[in-house]
């Protein structure tokens, strides 16, 4: 389909899953990145994947692997500059990221992502959902993201900057708000406990 690329977000350290790749890790008998490559490939032009290290070991899935440019673990927008500077070298306006460790996130997401972002003069759009308390409550590492911020982006991270949400604000970024279902759509997998929730989770969506 047109439409920007796609980045998958696998950088993180999985600090309470005991390290690892989170994105490898099995659920109902696939691995969650399985499952959020079947839900990202269809909403977008194409596909590659942030994360660091030996790239082999994603060999299988048959997509570019992007490494942060950034020294140190930097976090998300370390690997949202990846996802730019490879969107750059395809002639991509924008990228569209998603998270790893999240297998049930709208299918819907592009689509909506772009349609906040219409009439911006950058079109920078996070996903966000309701919060009985705090009104609404944003997902950094799912957002649609303009590559001609990647520079200004590079020089925040190189200057110390590594909340999301500071770096959106600093640009006026939007927040595209998708209602909370059955089933959260950005229930992530943080720890084991986790997973064994998702299971559930995917039982109760089947």
């Amino acid at each position: 389909m047109s439409g920007p690329p796609g980045v998958i977000l696998a950088g993180g350290l999985a600090t309470r899953m005991g390290g690892g790749d989170k994105g490898l890790l099995t659920l109902g008998g696939r691995s969650l990145l399985s499952h959020v490559i079947d839900r990202l490939a269809p909403q977008v032009s194409g596909l590659a994947l942030n994360a660091n290290g030996e790239a082999a070991r994603f060999d299988d899935f048959g997509l570019p692997v992007l490494a942060d440019s950034i020294s140190g673990y930097a976090g998300p927008l370390a690997g949202v500059l990846a996802g730019l500077d490879w969107a750059a070298t395809q002639g991509a306006d924008s990228i569209v990221t998603a998270a790893a460790d999240t297998p049930f996130f709208p299918a819907d997401l592009v689509v909506r992502l772009q349609a906040t972002g219409q009439g911006m003069e950058t079109s920078l759009v996070l996903a966000a959902t309701p919060d009985a308390k705090r009104g609404q409550v944003r997902h950094p590492t799912f957002g649609l993201w303009p590559v001609s911020l990647r520079d200004d982006l590079r020089a925040a991270l190189n200057d110390g900057l590594r909340k999301v949400v500071l770096w959106t604000e600093r640009h006026k970024g939007r927040e595209a708000v998708f209602p909370i279902g059955d089933v959260d759509p950005f229930f992530n997998v943080n720890t084991p406990e986790d997973l064994a929730k998702a299971e559930q989770m995917r039982k109760g969506a089947a």
